[in-house]
């Protein structure tokens, strides 16, 4: 699997695919990244430094991903990023994190502040209706006010091309996002293993009515496909 890569157009920055313990929700009805995990420490952390030590502080910005949140790593390897940072001048990290596991936050901000790093986490909202993310989608979010949703995090991820969306409910979420959030990530639904199947006519809606309203914003990205930012796709090494 491929766990290095630059992302050069908006924001600029690397970006890592890390190892964890797994997400401790898994009850996504969307999402199979869970099963990208290991219990053995040492054997992720042998594979995370290995990852990071492709690192070279290119743009002083990474992004660090590892299919769960950032809590989900061991000791070392998160002692390994901000060794990695100091010797690569990185100034700014990008975590993920699930609602959950949102705790973690003001403790890793103070941590690594103390470094001289501004952290920016990100969540995986994928839609800013309630009903629809929890009856249908299984995300786990017990708030429905996308403002108190933002309280700890600075981006976040929505997920569009799944059965029941429309152009509007599609617009609405990226200017909810938008509003509350400093970025927006769009995700196109890919096939997987779950349950959840992508809509090729919600995709096809999106491509027409929606995307080209965004494509240009700084503030968004749009991934097509899962594997966009070159990580989690097949290794060429």
């Amino acid at each position: 699997m491929e766990r290095y890569s630059i992302i050069s157009d908006k924001n600029p920055r690397e970006i890592v695919l890390l190892r964890g313990s797994g997400c401790k929700w898994r009850k996504c009805r969307f999402c199979d990244y869970h099963l990208d995990f290991s219990k053995d420490e040492a054997a992720n952390f042998n594979l995370n430094q290995k990852v990071l030590a492709k690192v070279t502080g290119l743009y002083h910005r990474l992004e660090v991903i590892n299919s769960g949140s950032i809590c989900d790593l061991d000791s070392n390897t998160m002692t390994q990023i901000k060794t990695i940072c100091h010797a690569k001048d990185i100034r700014q990290v990008h975590f993920e994190c699930h609602w959950i596991d949102r705790s973690c936050i003001k403790t890793l901000r103070e941590d690594f502040a103390a470094l001289g790093i501004c952290l920016k986490f990100k969540i995986g909202v994928e839609t800013f209706d309630p009903l629809f993310r929890e009856s249908y989608l299984v995300k786990g979010i017990d708030e429905a006010d996308p403002a108190r949703i933002a309280e700890d995090f600075d981006e976040c991820c929505l997920l569009f091309g799944i059965p029941g969306q429309t152009a509007e409910s599609m617009n609405a979420d990226i200017e909810t996002g938008l509003a509350c959030f400093e970025r927006v990530c769009v995700n196109i639904m890919v096939e997987n293993s779950t349950a959840i199947k992508p809509d090729p006519a919600v995709i096809d809606t999106f491509k027409k009515d929606v995307m080209a309203n965004y494509l240009h914003n700084r503030r968004v990205d749009i991934l097509l496909n899962n594997t966009d930012f070159g990580v989690g796709g097949k290794s060429n090494a």
